[in-house]
């Protein structure tokens, strides 16, 4: 006899595990990046960041749960921390999906300035508004299991993961949370399409643009979860859908990652500076060396005077750095100049175009 196929339950958790993982490491990186460059930081990176927090976050307390799930080591005391914790910390994933929402509305329907916008009104709608649900929630919930009979309480499975009628008090705001982004991506899309439409450029052109942008916005407004929200009762069918969506939601941390940071215009200016002005720094102490080890052991020479421009000067032809921060004159003298990243809030079409790619 062949060897019986995989349980899909254990292959779908195997994704998640391994899907979940990787937007860890791309999450973790994107948000160090956000946090150490200061001229990354604004309110559209900051709301980024948070977003990218919260499915930090979640992803986390998933696989703890599971770990423990599959260790049997939890106790009913820890169930109900970490099922709590998983149900606020996936509440304020899709709150901050709804906060990019708004913010992106405001940008391009509204047309209100980034100054005007402050962040503590987001910071609100996003760690506050999942507080009080899960508060509401675990209130009905402790409520709903006490009224239960003994006999299942006695149970080893965590009673607080069973489904019941009072879940809706956070899949509710979830469901309300998708349907405004959604309506806000219609939106978004049409003006973007508008605006492509009024510019000089070729039809198929506007076509590829308008379709990269629905591809970025797509997974930073959670309209991931109403492609995969309906899956088939069963049969093969069901197993493939069921695999497709563990891929689609264990990565959407990655992607989001990916599209926002790693492959925004801005995020990579900032990188290569970085890059250039650490090389700068780098072959500046080269040639302090290399100057210092060719002169001469002589102990009755008086001191130089000189400008400290001048005892930077390195050997050779002059030339001009690429970063823009250290310039050759005609002396050969190396010039160290000040410069930064520029900082500002672009309008959301450039924003799109950046990070379409």
């Amino acid at each position: 006899m062949g060897d019986q196929p995989p349980d899909i339950v254990e292959v779908t958790s195997i994704i998640y595990y391994t899907g979940y993982i990787i937007s860890l490491v791309a999450l973790s990186l994107a948000v160090i990046v956000f946090v150490y460059f200061k001229d990354l930081r604004c309110l559209r990176n900051t709301i980024h960041a948070n977003l990218f927090i919260t499915y930090i976050l979640s992803a986390l307390m998933w696989m703890t749960i599971l770990t423990l799930q599959l260790s049997s080591n939890s106790s009913s005391t820890s169930c109900v921390i970490f099922v709590t914790l998983l149900h606020y910390f996936t509440l304020t994933n899709f709150f901050w999906m709804l906060v990019e929402g708004l913010y992106l509305y405001m940008l391009v329907v509204e047309t209100f300035s980034g100054d005007n916008l402050r962040f503590n009104m987001y910071a609100a709608i996003g760690w506050g508004g999942p507080a009080v649900c899960v508060v509401l929630w675990a209130i009905a919930k402790g409520i709903a299991i006490s009224g239960q009979d003994r006999a299942a309480t006695l149970e080893i499975e965590c009673s607080w993961m069973r489904e019941s009628v009072v879940d809706w008090i956070f899949q509710g705001p979830v469901c309300v949370v998708l349907i405004i982004n959604l309506v806000f991506l219609i939106r978004i899309m049409w003006v973007l399409i508008t605006k492509l439409r009024s510019a000089n450029t070729a039809e198929s052109r506007q076509y590829r643009k308008a379709s990269k942008a629905l591809l970025v916005l797509i997974p930073l407004l959670g309209i991931t979860y109403l492609v995969v929200l309906a899956a088939p009762a069963e049969g093969v069918v069901s197993d493939i859908f069921a695999i497709a969506r563990a891929l689609l939601l264990s990565t959407q941390g990655f992607s989001v990652s990916l599209f926002y940071c790693f492959l925004n215009s801005e995020v990579r200016l900032a990188l290569r500076h970085r890059l250039e002005r650490w090389r700068d720094e780098r072959n500046i102490r080269l040639g302090q060396i290399r100057q210092r080890s060719r002169r001469p052991l002589t102990y009755n020479k008086r001191e130089s005077c000189a400008s400290s421009a001048t005892t930077t000067t390195l050997l050779g032809p002059p030339a001009v750095s690429h970063g823009g921060n250290t310039a050759r004159g005609s002396n050969g003298t190396l010039h160290l100049y000040s410069s930064g990243v520029p900082r500002a809030i672009s309008p959301l079409m450039q924003n799109l175009e950046e990070n379409s790619v």
